[in-house]
């Protein structure tokens, strides 16, 4: 599966801007460290992007969601730096997957020791652990 591949080279990217910024800056900081480290790796890479919702076949132009990134179309990645991952984050991300539509997810927590226990995937609304 391709969203496979681009999901494992997402966590890569990952690992290396951790390493190199550590845990405790601000969400915005990652996800401009993150999109530049994917680029560099030959990654397309949407930041922002909004995300639209219908109710009963309607556009609700009133609200703004928008997803942290979205890599080569495939696979949606939301960006925290907190002390703890909640529920709500997780079903937000869900939210997003359904809504986008894509089928793979990553939540990524860089306020970790170490990023990989920071490191929620998602699969079709599904939760799942991370790779590792």
């Amino acid at each position: 599966m391709k969203q496979e591949v681009v999901a494992k080279s997402v966590l890569d990217a990952a690992f290396r801007v951790h390493t190199i910024l550590g845990p405790g800056l601000l969400e915005s900081v990652y996800e401009a460290a993150l999109s530049r480290e994917l680029i560099k790796r030959g990654h397309s890479v949407e930041r922002q992007k909004p995300i639209a919702v219908y109710y009963d076949n309607e556009l609700l132009e009133e609200v703004a969601f928008r997803a942290d990134l979205i890599v080569d179309g495939l696979v949606l990645v939301e960006l925290k730096s907190v002390t703890e991952v909640t529920k709500l984050f997780k079903k937000i991300t869900e939210n997003y997957l359904r809504l986008i539509p894509l089928q793979v997810g990553l939540l990524l927590n860089f306020n970790e020791a170490h990023l990989k226990d920071g490191i929620t995937r998602l699969v079709n609304g599904a939760e799942g652990k991370s790779f590792f």
